[in-house]
């Protein structure tokens, strides 16, 4: 073939190919050339493919930069190369915070109502959340980092990231709810097992099952253990054996409190255990707690100020005290507040300006050995249950029990569970003749009773719970003790509240109206009627403050109702010859509980019979005793048509039921 020959295609593209095996990655082997000369990386058209690299791929740039360091390339004169050929003015910059942010690009960003970021990050397949600023994002955000480069961030580049990630939370990303242990809307629950799985038990009407990615957003708390996976066809029954209780009504509302735990919200009754040593009340709190929360840190003691208990309150859902010898006034409304919802700030750590908020409510369980509830108000909120102590020949090592506790504990949490789609699928349908203080919760209990118990079950036990409660408050409480003593020959009181103090005084005695707890000025005595005063009412005595005259002096108006007083007995009924003294109680055996005891019975001569602590009203006619063994008890609790509990003392031909043989007992 002569040169004039035109050349072929099949030549052209050889000399292609040719040309281009001759064309090398400027940067193919640079680490090894550096090694034996450093001035490798300036040779020509290296800083500009490291541009290119360090544009197109940040993370294998950084990777090819920190082995250029260590095989002796200087940087500083690297980084303005590769500036100049980028047409950058400002230096590298901060590379290692810019990849710690494009590293989150795979996060999903979100915020809660109280501006707190968070992520949602994908570990081995399935979901996890957590706060930003959480050890657990700053360990996935450094181990990202690692298998990026192979190197540590800097303490500096990790924290301005995570400003810079924390602000795209909060401004590019939608608002969420987080929940610790249970959540989720209105119609459904969620309760997080805390898993290595991040798994959640789905709750509706119609039933429950484990699922892998719920729809509702959980953190997990230091400390927080996992629940085990829930066994269905089990029985609440099998958790009785592992609680030291006296009395089938204790045991309902033991397990009305955990069923009360499984919901989203509240109020919360506070579990108040109380009784001697050797009665197991740590024991019994301690179960309680891994049935429904467990933490590696179980019982806890008393926090010493407000901010202490919020943060556990942040941190958990149960909150179980141990050994609690007394509540201050300050702690006792606290535990009101985070039973029935209250909020909390505290100032930010750091900051001048800035608060830390909590708001929301948890159920709380208190154990010791004295009466640790004295206060009306949080009386009102709480179960007060009384241990015994446990016969020697009944006690069991704690590796044994708690050995059998672990092998029933999912067929009793499966048994919890299938109550909670009961009171799911009746709540809406729920209601009572008369709503307690905490309405919510006997609601809830009501509707899900009926997948353990028969219908109304939980209510007697409740009421007969509050009902003991009203008397050890009254009894703890010298005020009102006093008060129920002045009223206890009379049906009204008027004066000042100075006079009151005196009168108080002669009642309760010296040696406690020189006590410490006793107010020493009409004022504070003033507040500690209206403390009281909610209490008095349940057993007929109202307390009314009034102003009167030009000068508007404040006077105190104490009235007892004729129902309690024996003064008003003895007017409204004729005189009976002979009487008998009022039977005791018996136990109910139709629902297994027993009847509350009758507090002081005095036989006045004219044959009636009154009481003296004012808590109950009777009388004796022609050799039939009609005695309302507790006029507080809701009439719901004997089958009756739930008419108010509080009303009037019934005529005598009403005393006297039909079929009642005389000298039988009555209960109305």
């Amino acid at each position: 073939m002569s040169t004039d020959d035109p050349i072929g295609p099949e030549a052209t593209i050889a000399a292609a190919i040719d040309a281009a095996e001759e064309i090398r990655n400027p940067l193919e082997g640079l680490v090894e050339k550096t090694t034996t000369d450093p001035s490798a990386p300036f040779v020509p058209d290296v800083p500009e493919a490291l541009a290119a690299l360090k544009k197109g791929d940040r993370a294998a740039f950084e990777v090819l930069r920190a082995q250029l360091k260590k095989a002796g390339c200087r940087m500083t004169a690297l980084d303005e190369a590769i500036a100049a050929e980028s047409g950058e003015t400002g230096g590298r910059g901060p590379t290692q915070a810019d990849i710690l942010i494009e590293l989150t690009q795979s996060a999903e960003l979100f915020h809660t109502p109280d501006s707190t970021g968070f992520a949602d990050i994908d570990i081995s397949g399935h979901r996890e959340t957590w706060p930003i600023r959480a050890k657990g994002f700053r360990r996935w955000l450094a181990r990202k980092y690692f298998e990026a480069t192979q190197g540590a961030p800097s303490s500096e580049a990790l924290q301005s990231a995570l400003n810079v990630i924390e602000a795209r939370a909060h401004f590019d990303a939608p608002e969420r709810v987080v929940h610790i242990r249970v959540g989720g809307p209105g119609d459904k629950l969620y309760l997080d097992l805390c898993d290595e799985m991040w798994r959640a038990v789905e709750i509706d009407a119609t039933g429950w099952r484990v699922i892998d990615n719920p729809p509702v957003r959980f953190r997990r708390a230091a400390g927080m253990k996992p629940l085990p996976i829930p066994v269905p066809g089990g029985s609440v029954e099998k958790l009785r054996p592992f609680l030291n209780l006296k009395s089938d009504a204790d045991f309902v509302l033991v397990v009305a409190w955990a069923l009360a735990v499984l919901r989203n919200r509240g109020p919360y009754p506070v579990l108040a255990l109380s009784g001697e040593q050797g009665s197991a009340k740590s024991t019994f709190a301690a179960i309680l707690k891994a049935l429904l929360d467990p933490n590696t840190a179980p019982l806890r003691a008393l926090p010493r100020d407000d901010r202490d208990l919020f943060i556990a309150a942040n941190n958990g859902h149960v909150l179980a005290f141990d050994n609690v010898s007394g509540l201050p006034a300050w702690i006792s409304d606290t535990l009101c507040r985070l039973a029935t919802g209250g909020g909390f700030g505290t100032r930010q750590l750091w900051t001048d300006q800035d608060e830390v908020l909590f708001d929301g409510q948890r159920p709380i369980i208190l154990n010791g050995i004295e009466d640790i509830v004295t206060r009306a108000d949080l009386a009102d909120r709480a179960l007060l249950l009384t241990l015994e102590p446990i016969p020697k020949g009944r006690r069991r090592s704690e590796k044994d029990l708690w050995a059998a506790f672990e092998a029933e504990h999912p067929r009793i949490l499966g048994a919890l569970l299938d109550a909670v789609v009961e009171g799911l699928s009746r709540l809406p349908d729920t209601r009572l003749d008369e709503l307690p203080r905490m309405a919510d919760f006997a609601l809830w209990a009501t509707a899900c009773e009926t997948a353990i118990w028969d219908a109304g079950t939980f209510w007697k036990a409740y009421c007969g719970n509050l009902d003991e409660a009203v008397e050890d408050v009254i009894e703890g409480d010298p005020i009102a003790a006093a008060v129920r003593t002045v009223m206890a020959t009379r049906t009204v009181w008027t004066g000042t509240a100075s006079d009151l103090l005196g009168a108080l005084g002669d009642a309760a005695g010296e040696r406690i109206a020189k006590s410490k707890t006793w107010p020493d000025n009409p004022r504070a005595l003033a507040g500690r009627l209206r403390r009281a005063a909610t209490f008095l009412r349940k057993i007929g005595i109202e307390i009314g403050f009034e102003r009167e005259g030009r000068a508007r002096t404040r006077t105190i108006n104490i009235t007892a109702t004729p129902s309690d007083t024996a003064a008003e007995n003895a007017e409204a009924q004729p005189s009976a010859s002979s009487a008998p003294s009022a039977p005791t109680p018996k136990s109910n055996p139709a629902d297994g509980f027993t009847a509350p005891h009758l507090r002081t019975v005095a036989a006045d001569a004219d044959g009636s019979i009154s009481f003296a602590d004012g808590m109950a009203d009777g009388s004796v006619r022609n050799g039939a005793s009609t005695v309302r063994a507790n006029p507080l008890k809701s009439a719901t609790t004997d089958g009756a048509d739930g008419a108010d509990a509080r009303m009037s003392a019934p005529s005598v031909a009403e005393q006297e039921p039909a079929g009642v043989p005389a000298g039988e007992e009555a209960i109305v």
